[in-house]
């Protein structure tokens, strides 16, 4: 009978949330989605010595963001398996009960070494010219361990309280299989496996042991994670094993990278920082904030449709999704094994599509706020009005003050190049008709307004609409002329044709 489909997010509160696993927990949502499964978020603070005060709230806020709700978990309620930071379930003692079946059965072993003794074992394998030195079957032989000291001495050490680490015993040449659902089939040779530390001297455990003890116990399904865990999956499937567990551990898969956008590397910590706190909060390792894709203006929708395209195919042409499509659609199968360039250019063209799927009224509501800042308040039909004209611009809500801001401020400049190239002798002439024409409108609509341009280049010639809107906003560009104008109004457009006409020569 095949598994119920139960996935987890696993981080830990070392930091921000990046993009690298906002996109993990994605896919495991989407997973857990699709096939009706759960979808579990676990906090590993195994490490406190790397815990950051605010993270785990940091990491709870950013999935609520992007509405990446877990069914289980800390933030999200708690299940059957709770409690779900590592922290918690150490008191009960399941992972020494764990980390002692791989002693017992030979698998593992107490490793006595001081800090400083292990220093000096690096020093001698990179004197010796060993490219990568490590705690392995070779040079677990010459340091002070269960499996080089007499028997009685082991005992007396434990015995006594002395600090220890237990160890993975990991053989010396043998091959490590494992069937990854992106990649396929692994193979490694263990003499590329170090002894991995498995419970620390403080009884805290290390990754390698927690989440292994955890899947298990919260009867996980598969465990996805990113590419950076690759290497430490033979030593993994060797835990399985000699815990007798191979037929009950996950099924794996490996997220790709997440490249910089010319694809020559791993994205930056800027461009992957994802913070969704105010600016006032921000990861105490960094010498100041950044900026992220909230504060940035970004969409949720947006962003999380973009991120689901990292590194996955629809099986189609299309782009836009909503979360529920993605979660129809998603299959590990169409996930890339090759790592996916992030597109900082994209990413804002999926903004402006979901921002032009709000309406005029609801685009307006955003701005308000941006516009009483700036000093102006209108009426909420006004800007409703302003938003249609002005959205087409823009990629972000913010960026409407900036592409528009001539609808409620009068030009103190015009536009050099526009004028340089346009503005001659007669232009006073034609501008001073069409202003004439304006002044006559008593209906000052959109209709009216066009009439009455053309009712004067009938009298003076063809009107360079390019001019007459430089003449009103100070820009050469913009929405569509005369809705503009409407916009604006009658008085104040024509206050601005006389004072542009008194003012240019």
């Amino acid at each position: 009978m095949e598994k119920r489909v139960r996935v987890r997010f696993a981080p830990s509160p070392t930091g921000g949330l990046h993009m690298g696993g906002v996109r993990t927990a994605l896919f495991n949502y989407l997973f857990a989605k699709k096939h009706g499964g759960d979808f579990i978020l676990r906090i590993e603070d195994t490490d406190q010595t790397r815990f950051v005060e605010g993270a785990e709230a940091y990491i709870i806020n950013a999935l609520k963001w992007c509405g990446i709700s877990p069914n289980e978990g800390v933030g999200f309620g708690d299940g059957p398996h709770a409690p779900y930071r590592q922290s918690e379930r150490k008191e009960s003692g399941i992972y020494k009960k764990y980390a002692d079946r791989l002693i017992e059965s030979g698998h593992a072993y107490y490793a006595f070494d001081t800090s400083e003794e292990l220093d000096e074992m690096r020093k001698r394998l990179e004197a010796a010219k060993v490219v990568a030195p490590q705690y392995n079957a070779v040079t677990r032989q010459n340091m002070r361990n269960s499996l080089t000291l007499p028997e009685d001495e082991v005992k007396k050490l434990l015995d006594s309280g002395a600090k220890y680490v237990i160890r993975l015993k990991v053989p010396r040449n043998e091959e490590i299989r494992f069937n990854d659902i992106i990649r396929g089939w692994v193979v490694v040779n263990s003499a590329q496996v170090d002894d991995k530390v498995l419970l620390k001297s403080d009884g805290m455990p290390t990754y390698h042991l927690a989440h292994i003890v955890d899947d298990i116990e919260m009867k996980i399904s598969h465990a996805v994670r990113g590419e950076e865990w690759l290497p430490s999956a033979p030593a993994h499937i060797l835990i399985y094993r000699y815990l007798g567990l191979e037929n009950d551990m996950p099924k794996l898969a490996h997220l790709p990278l997440i490249l910089n956008p010319d694809g020559n590397g791993k994205i930056s910590k800027r461009e992957a920082r994802f913070p969704v706190f105010p600016l006032s909060w921000h990861d105490p390792r960094e010498a100041m904030p950044y900026i992220g894709y909230k504060e940035t203006g970004y969409y949720p929708e947006a962003f999380v449709n973009i991120l689901a395209l990292l590194g996955w195919n629809p099986g189609n042409n299309e782009e836009i999704f909503s979360l529920e499509q993605l979660s129809a659609l998603f299959d590990f199968e169409r996930v890339h094994k090759s790592g996916a360039k992030f597109d900082p250019e994209k990413a804002k063209w999926f903004n402006q599509q979901y921002l032009r799927k709000h309406t005029d009224a609801e685009l307006a509501e955003v701005f308000k706020p941006i516009l009483k800042e700036k000093g102006y308040e209108r009426s909420d039909a006004f800007l409703a009005d302003f938003c249609r004209l002005v959205k087409e611009k823009v990629q972000f809500v913010h960026e409407f003050w900036n592409h528009g801001k001539y609808v409620f401020e009068a030009p103190t400049a015009y536009d050099e190049k526009v004028m340089t190239k346009k503005w001659n002798d007669k232009s006073k002439a034609i501008y001073s008709a069409v202003t004439a024409k304006f002044t006559a409108v008593n209906d000052w609509t959109v209709d009216n307004i066009t009439k009455s341009f053309h009712d004067a280049e009938a009298e003076v010639g063809k009107v360079d609409m390019q001019v007459l809107r430089v003449l009103v906003s100070g820009v050469a560009g913009g929405p569509q002329l005369f809705d503009m104008l409407a916009l604006i109004g009658k008085e104040e457009v024509l206050n601005r044709l006389n004072i542009a006409l008194s003012t240019l020569s």
